[in-house]
């Protein structure tokens, strides 16, 4: 048949090397080619070869097997579920989803008019093991929505005197358009680093913002700038060389811009009088990082140089009542748990899930 990718994280896709070649791969278009501009500065992961794209609502046919995608609303561009058909049987596998991002339609479009008669329904559940919170939580549906998100940024960057800098994955579209459109609210300047510039260019759509919208420059990390110098591919900074920014520049008028990079940049914005003690760092990512030896590296250094740290993040996944939502609407046989820590949890959550006990996951 083939490999089934719904989306390019890398617990998705990381495995891919390890498959045979002649195993033909299906994803999203948008979606390898982001993977394929990432691997320049992230070499962690595979390039794919893809044999086809998922295309919203269009169905393909493998074998006795008919794959209807449906795009879907996730922290990482062109996601899908895949609605199975064969043999007289429906499974939909969710992908990740959520109920709260900037493509929400597309999960109140899942709500309202759900793929019918589904035998299973494999439904990540990443929130579950947060389904208190989750659910009593104030906000759209229990999370802090996109939308909502932005005010707060747009809020933190007025309220700092100094260099805002949001700490954020560069595959997070979402996260991008919000602290652009944040940004341009405080009356700022956001500068993305090469890394986040090359995956915006690479979705392909016009609309996501990158070199060549009003008020968005580029900010070259010193590891990109190495990057590019030893491998020679002097067109990535030359493409960007207009809308340049450089260190200097930011130290001069830090209270002209929002600088958005992961949490490496930031030693280096203190090492050259960029970022002091009147800026801060908006950390918009999962906060489990935090805990670990990079975050608290961080932390450290943020303390020793008086920057002040400030969390503001949501979720890419569904909270428990956007995932009981979907789950009536679609009605299905039965609920498979994956891609969560508690699968435990689904059966008092959802009916006809399957009873998994700890220990007893690879009997559902």
């Amino acid at each position: 048949m083939g490999l089934l990718i719904s989306h390019p994280h890398l617990d998705h896709y990381g495995l891919v090397d390890q498959v045979s070649a002649r195993v033909p791969v299906f994803v999203g278009r948008a979606a390898a080619a982001v993977i394929e501009a990432a691997s320049f500065f992230n070499t962690s992961g595979p390039v794919l070869t893809p044999a086809g794209h998922w295309s919203h609502l269009t169905p393909q046919v493998f074998g006795p097997f008919t794959v209807t995608p449906h795009l879907v609303d996730h922290s990482a561009f062109d996601s899908y579920a895949l609605l199975v058909q064969a043999g007289g049987r429906r499974l939909l596998y969710t992908g990740d989803m959520r109920g709260h991002g900037r493509k929400k339609s597309l999960f109140e479009a899942m709500t309202h008019d759900p793929p019918r008669n589904v035998d299973v329904l494999l439904m990540e559940g990443t929130q579950v093991a947060d389904s208190t919170t989750s659910a009593t939580a104030p906000g759209h549906h229990g999370a802090t929505s996109e939308d909502q998100l932005e005010l707060r940024m747009r809020d933190l960057f007025t309220a700092t005197t100094g260099l805002p800098v949001v700490v954020s994955s560069a595959q997070n579209i979402d996260r991008l358009v919000t602290v652009y459109r944040a940004a341009r609210r405080a009356h700022r300047i956001l500068l993305v680093d090469l890394y986040t510039a090359t995956v915006a260019a690479a979705t392909g759509r016009a609309t996501i913002p990158q070199p060549g919208f009003p008020d968005l420059g580029v900010y070259v990390p010193n590891r990109q700038r190495v990057a590019v110098e030893t491998s020679g591919q002097f067109h990535r900074t030359a493409q960007i060389r207009p809308v340049r920014v450089f260190p200097e520049q930011i130290a001069a008028d830090p209270a002209r811009y929002v600088v958005l990079s992961s949490g490496s940049t930031v030693p280096e914005l203190l090492h050259r009088n960029a970022l002091k003690a009147d800026g801060a760092v908006i950390w918009s990512l999962w906060s489990g990082y935090l805990s670990e030896a990079s975050g608290r590296r961080l932390k450290e250094t943020l303390m020793a140089a008086g920057v002040t740290l400030i969390e503001a993040h949501t979720s890419g996944h569904a909270t428990v009542p956007d995932l009981q939502r979907l789950v009536a609407a679609i009605n299905p046989g039965r609920v498979v748990p994956i891609h969560t820590d508690a699968p435990h949890a689904f059966a008092a959550l959802f009916p006809r899930a399957s009873q998994v006990a700890d220990g007893d996951w690879w009997n559902v």
